[in-house]
Formats: structure tokens, sequence, C-alpha cells
């Protein structure tokens, strides 16, 4: 079975995250053939500033970082709140540092809703905004709404609860079966 890489990118920089928690989870229960690396410095990143982005200057390093973790993958997977009826600024100010690079262009992509029933749609929307403009490439399998009540999140920061783990790797499976899929597609190969 072809190896799938699939960086993980939390949109919340709360300790006791459950978006946080379910992608540390995603890590533990990857299926076999997939291997992920949890993006974990959201904090460090600078606000975004197109004038730090110009061509011919060199990005602040901890943009290069993100950057390269986002060639280095095959896909993303991204798990993000909701704050103020939008997409988090920290997680927002992540998304605006890709617009320059080239390297989630045509990436693979998909994110997991962790907010409760009726709740989180307008982050969907606008991550969903956002990764059209980048030109990524929506994973629509495994784009899914997982609710992470606090309470399936024990004490090592991880979800307990062995059905949300089961469908958490179903998102993953999905995802990498999307990848898979397109390294088979001939137009697809080399299309970049």
């Amino acid at each position: 079975m072809e190896r799938v890489q699939i960086l993980l990118v939390s949109g919340s920089l709360r300790g006791a995250s459950t978006n946080s928690a379910l992608l540390r989870t995603a890590a533990a229960v990857a299926p076999e053939g997939v291997t992920t690396t949890l993006y974990e410095d959201l904090a460090g990143l600078p606000h975004f500033n197109p004038d730090d982005d110009a061509e011919g200057i060199e990005v602040p390093a901890p943009v290069a970082a993100l950057r390269a973790r986002l060639g280095e993958a095959d896909a993303v997977l991204f798990c993000t709140p909701e704050y103020a009826g939008a997409l988090p600024g920290s997680f927002k100010n992540l998304l605006e540092w890709t617009v320059g690079g080239h390297e989630i262009y045509r990436l693979p992509a998909a994110w997991v809703n962790a907010a409760a029933p009726g709740r989180g749609e307008n982050a969907d929307e606008s991550l969903r905004k956002v990764l059209g403009y980048v030109g990524a490439d929506i994973a629509e399998p495994a784009v899914v709404r997982i609710p992470v009540p606090h309470q399936a999140v024990d004490a090592d920061g991880m979800v307990a609860d062995q059905e949300l783990r089961q469908w958490v790797a179903q998102a993953l499976a999905a995802l990498a079966d999307h990848v898979r899929s397109r390294r088979s597609d001939p137009d697809w190969v080399g299309a970049v």
C-alpha cells in the first residue's frame, strides 16, 4: 500500500481544545499506510503582512517552516473552531501565509468539524472559501462533522470514545484514498 503523509493542523490555540484533541487522536488512530505530523506552531506565526511575503524577500522562519511542512505533506487535515461567526484570527493568519507560497496549491485538503450540532457552519464555509481561493484540492469524502464533547477528551488530551476514534480514522482513510486516487490519475500527475 502506498504511504500517505498527512499534516494535521488545528485552528485553536486553546490548551484544552477539542479540535486539537481530535487531531492528536487522529495521529494515534491513523490507518495502515498513513503517517501523520501534527503542526503545533500556530502561536509562533507572525501577523501576516504582504510586505513580508513579497517576491525576493525571505519570509520569516516560522512561515518558511510552515510552508516546508505543507510541501512535504501529501495532504492536510484541518480541525478548527468557529469564533465570532468565522475562522479564528490566528488560524486565518496561517491560511493567509499560504497565499504567497505554492505548497497548498492542488494539495489534497479536508477538515473535520468537531463542534456540537448546529454550530461551526460559518467556519466550514469560510475554510471552504479560503481553500478554494488558494487552489487546494478539497477531498469532499474526508470533510466530515465529528462532534467532540469536552467530556469525551481524556486526561492525556485525546478523544477516548471508541466510536469517535473510529470516525476520525475513517476521515483519515478517506483523505488518504483521495490522495492515492490522484496519484493514479494521469491528468493529475505532473499537471502542477
